[in-house]
């Protein structure tokens, strides 16, 4: 336990930050925003794309074919880099999750189903994965995929909600421990990159560090900055191009 005066508290130190998107729509670029040396942890093969580019820092690139084992390690060189990295990222959790269960598959006794309790096992390790990575001193970046769950209002009405990608026992553990979590889209009028930083009934977004609602990816990470101005940015329900309401302009 540390005790802090409410006047010492600094909103925007160690920042945890998801991105979640189609794949393609720029959730692995959006590293090259990232302000000091970064460190990247890739659980699928999409570092790629940041060949060639000025970025400031190294990857670790997961096989995939022992993921919990890999995660240690991994967990292991995160832990001593502390001070020589500013930031930390976790390159996607989707791929993760989709590589976890492969891998118990494999465990199980035809060597390819899941078991029942892989799914709860699941539930515990992610939440204490998820937890380590928390502690860690780093701002941290979490990328993932999108798809749509259905939820239900209070008023009993039901939408199917753009939210990251990863199982239902976890998600809202995972999003209430984050700081800021934002769908990427990219806008087809202009092909500008921007992320919705704000929620409803369509979509999942949530943004604690500051007060806008949206902005370019670029600006993503200027938390509190009074020269970043919010852009128009789609926030309705439907695919990208086709939503009613902007916010900003």
């Amino acid at each position: 336990m540390k005790e802090i005066d409410f006047k010492n508290l600094d909103r925007t130190k160690n920042w945890r930050v998801t991105l979640y998107g189609k794949p393609g729509v720029g959730k692995t670029t959006a590293i090259k925003y990232l302000k000091g040396k970064t460190l990247e942890l890739a659980f699928d093969d999409s570092a790629k794309v940041l060949a060639g580019m000025n970025i400031d820092g190294k990857v670790l690139v997961m096989d995939g074919e022992q993921p919990t084992n890999e995660i240690v390690e991994m967990l292991k060189v995160a832990k001593a880099e502390q001070g020589n990295y500013d930031n930390l990222v976790l390159d996607n959790i989707s791929a993760l999750e989709k590589n976890w269960f492969i891998e118990q598959g494999r465990k199980s006794k035809n060597g390819i189903s899941n078991e029942i309790q892989n799914y709860n096992t699941w539930t515990n390790y992610f939440i204490r994965m998820i937890n380590a990575f928390y502690k860690l001193d780093y701002n941290i970046l979490i990328t993932a995929w999108e798809f749509q769950v259905p939820i239900t209002t209070e008023s009993g009405q039901t939408f199917e909600q753009y939210s990251p990608q990863i199982r239902d026992s976890v998600r809202n553990t995972f999003m209430g421990l984050t700081d800021v979590v934002g769908r990427m889209i990219i806008k087809p009028s202009t092909g500008e990159r921007g992320v919705i930083l704000e929620g409803n009934d369509g979509l999942f977004a949530k943004n604690r560090l500051d007060n806008r609602k949206g902005c370019k990816i670029e600006d993503l990470f200027k938390w509190g900055d009074a020269n970043v101005q919010t852009p128009s940015v789609p926030t309705g329900t439907g695919e990208q191009g086709k939503t009613e309401t902007s916010t900003g302009e």
